[in-house]
């Protein structure tokens, strides 16, 4: 398909996204934005203790402007709009606990929260009205992902996706014209980062700061379009297919619109690692119910592809542990789960763990089942006296085919956020109920009554 393809499939986009009111949403996908807001602040939240987060939020403090906007942190920091949207942006991914887009790689939640929660703070937006840009910019770039797909994992979504959703959604929040939506979606599909997808995987932490600089990206994108700094409306063809070598579909980008929502076809995570990786600790779990992790003399994994890409017996960082497969395998086996401390520091050196890595294999699942049973795998044990036990899961939990319920998101969240920040709860609950003493509020009052302390 053409660049004049896309644009004209981007204009049909905007122009519905920009005449969408909160009414126009149905009262499904309302609350699934509410799941998705509290989950993703959650996640942030998760990551306030690591030390190179700290470090960095603490950088962050020491250039920013006249505070507007809080850093979720727990720490009472409050700083300009674009440091916030970095700050949180950077903590949103790095605990590898934020929601997700199940049809194709995106994570269109952090890539729109970080600056939404900055920006709506900081210019007293209702929750309505960030809640409505959430929904906005989550099908924005949800459509962006599915329009230009590759065929392997080259580039990390992270990076070559969020600032699009940072723009798509700060357009909604301000309620800008078609012209310039346009404009700075375009201007931000110019600045995205080419992450590669090697670099989580070999345990590069930079990865992680990837939806945070995409989010000042975003907002910046939207600034400059309304002085007229803009991206062509080619832009999105420009950079996914000929500067990145994507396939093409205009018709996801344009098509069907209201006929469906893509935040309604989000995933979300229960364990703290790649969820390419979650089917087989569920599949540990079964196994484990059978038999102590003492008899496993070797771990063979029938799974995707993208989870075997995953390859990384040694890792070496914290990231490298979440997008190992082999230690995805060893570590559920030996902690029973896929939760923090099976993706801590400590994991990395535990010899247990350490020697199992090392007796993991892999081979392709065939055949590969169609969407939602397309990430399967079946893990096979081979135990000390020759014998085998195995146990697959064709679709791991969390995702639109098998979805959590909002108990067990909200139970999540509360394990979260009730220690460092007592009064996050009852706001949280009023949030996910869409309680509209809370929707008509500013943000901000929110934010103070969540943040008390």
């Amino acid at each position: 398909m053409s660049s004049a393809d896309i644009e004209t499939a981007l204009m049909q986009l905007v122009a519905f996204t920009t005449a969408t009111e909160w009414a126009d949403i149905p009262k499904s996908v309302r609350k699934r934005a509410a799941l998705v807001l509290c989950d993703d602040m959650a996640a942030m939240i998760a990551a306030r203790g690591e030390p190179e987060v700290v470090a960095l939020h603490d950088g962050v403090a020491s250039s920013s402007g006249h505070p507007e906007a809080t850093v979720f942190n727990a720490r009472g920091q409050r700083l300009d709009r674009y440091s916030a949207a970095l700050a949180n942006g950077c903590a949103g991914d790095w605990a590898e606990l934020d929601e997700g887009y199940r049809r194709v790689i995106c994570h269109a939640g952090v890539y729109c929260l970080p600056a939404l929660l900055a920006e709506a703070e900081a210019d007293e937006h209702t929750t309505e009205d960030l809640l409505r840009a959430l929904v906005i910019g989550y099908e924005t770039v949800a459509r962006v992902a599915r329009t230009f797909t590759f065929p392997n994992l080259v580039l990390h979504p992270h990076g070559s996706l969020a600032a699009v959703g940072a723009a798509a959604a700060i357009c909604a929040l301000r309620r800008v014209s078609q012209d310039i939506a346009i404009g700075a979606i375009s201007g931000a599909a110019t600045m995205v980062l080419p992450g590669p997808y090697t670099h989580p995987i070999k345990g590069s932490l930079v990865r992680n700061v990837w939806p945070g600089v995409a989010a000042q990206t975003g907002l910046r994108a939207v600034d400059w379009a309304t002085i007229g700094i803009s991206g062509l409306p080619s832009a999105l063809h420009d950079v996914y297919s000929d500067a990145f070598g994507a396939a093409v579909n205009a018709d996801e980008l344009g098509s069907e619109l209201g006929e469906g929502w893509a935040i309604s076809d989000g995933y979300h995570k229960v364990f703290a690692c790649c969820q390419y990786g979650h089917a087989t600790i569920e599949a540990t779990q079964k196994l484990l119910g059978q038999i102590s992790v003492d008899r496993v003399a070797a771990i063979h994994l029938e799974t995707h592809e993208k989870a075997r890409v995953m390859d990384n017996p040694d890792p070496d960082t914290t990231i490298a542990a979440k997008f190992s497969i082999q230690h995805i395998a060893a570590t559920a086996a030996v902690h029973g789960g896929g939760g923090a401390e099976a993706f801590s520091s400590s994991s990395l050196h535990v010899p247990e763990i350490m020697a199992l890595r090392h007796k993991v294999s892999t081979a392709l699942y065939t055949p590969l089942p169609d969407w939602p049973n397309d990430r399967p795998t079946r893990v096979i044990w081979t135990l000390d006296d020759g014998s085998t036990l195995s146990e697959e899961v064709m679709s791991a939990r969390g995702g639109p085919d098998l979805p959590f319920t909002p108990d067990e998101i909200c139970a999540k969240v509360h394990g979260i956020v009730d220690d460092p920040y007592p009064g996050m709860g009852v706001v949280i609950d009023a949030l996910l109920g869409l309680d509209v003493n809370v929707l008509v509020r500013p943000w901000n009052d929110i934010v103070c009554e969540m943040t008390a302390l």
